[in-house]
C-alpha cells in the first residue's frame, strides 16, 4: 500500500474501473494491430514499450502519435483527414487481433469477486470504443460482474472530462464523492478530480508514460485484490 495513505478507507457506492492496463494487460492486442497498420502505411515497427506509454488517451490519440513518431513530426503536425484514415484501418486491425495477445492482471478476478461479494456495483469506464470493450470483457469472462459498461464513444466526451464519471455515478445512482476511480494513468485522475471523485491507482499498468507516483492519486494499489481492502460500502441516505 502507499505510504501515508494505507490507513483510509473509502465508502463508496460505486466503482469505475478503468479497462486497459487496469483490468487487462492488452498490449499485445494494441501494439500487434499498430504495427500492422504502420506496416500498411510502409512504416517501420515501434517497440512495444514504446507503444504502451502512448495508450490511455483513446485510438485517436495513439495513432496520431505513432504517425507523429515513425515520421519524426509533432503530433499537432499529423493532418487530421491522415488521422481519421489511419484510424479507420487501425480498427479493422484491432478487430482482427482483439483478444490474442491480451493477458488478465494478476489479482483481477480475485477483487471483482470480492468487490462482488460485498454487493459493490462496479462498472467499466474506458476510453476505447465500446465496440472493442464488451468482446474483451466476454473473453476474458468477466462482463457479468459489471452493472455499467461504458466506452469512449458512448457520450459526447472522454476520460479526462468529468462529464464521463457524473454520468457514470447518476447512472448507477451514487453521488461522485461515493463513485471510486480505479486506473492506471493521469487521464483518470484528472477524471476523478474534476468531477469530485476518489481515485486509486495501480501501478502496472500504462499511464501514458508517466509514473503513477507522481500523478497524486488518493492511493496506490497493488491490484484490484487490494482494492478490496480498501473500501467498504456506504450505507444508503435511509440508513444513515
Amino acid at each position: 500500500m502507499q505510504a501515508g495513505s494505507e490507513a483510509r478507507i473509502f465508502e463508496v457506492g460505486a466503482i469505475a474501473i478503468d479497462l486497459d492496463g487496469t483490468l487487462l494487460d492488452t498490449i499485445g492486442d494494441i501494439a500487434g494491430a499498430l504495427n500492422r497498420l504502420l506496416d500498411e502505411l510502409g512504416c517501420e515497427a515501434l517497440p512495444e514499450d514504446e507503444i504502451r506509454s502512448m495508450v490511455g488517451a483513446g485510438m485517436a490519440h495513439l495513432v496520431r502519435s505513432a504517425l507523429a513518431r515513425v515520421t519524426g513530426v509533432s503530433p499537432e503536425a499529423i493532418e487530421d483527414a491522415e488521422v481519421k484514415d489511419a484510424l479507420g484501418r487501425y480498427k479493422g486491425h484491432y478487430a482482427a487481433q482483439l483478444g490474442m495477445a491480451t493477458r488478465s492482471f494478476p489479482g483481477m478476478r480475485e477483487g471483482l469477486e470480492r468487490l462482488a461479494a460485498m454487493r459493490i456495483p462496479l462498472a467499466v469506464v474506458t476510453n476505447k470504443p465500446k465496440r472493442f470493450v464488451r468482446p474483451h470483457l466476454a473473453q476474458a469472462g468477466i462482463e457479468p460482474y459489471f452493472a455499467l459498461v461504458l466506452g469512449g464513444d458512448d457520450l459526447p466526451v472522454k476520460k479526462p472530462d468529468r462529464g464521463v464519471l457524473l454520468h457514470a455515478a447518476a447512472a448507477l445512482g451514487v453521488g461522485p464523492d461515493r463513485l471510486l476511480m480505479v486506473g492506471d494513468s493521469a487521464i483518470d485522475v484528472q477524471a476523478a478530480r474534476a468531477a469530485g471523485c476518489p481515485v486509486l491507482l495501480v501501478p502496472y499498468g500504462y499511464a501514458i508514460g508517466r509514473p503513477v507516483h507522481a500523478l497524486e492519486p488518493d492511493g496506490i494499489v497493488a491490484s484490484l485484490a487490494e482494492v478490496a481492502e480498501r473500501v467498504r460500502l456506504a450505507p444508503s441516505p435511509l440508513q444513515r
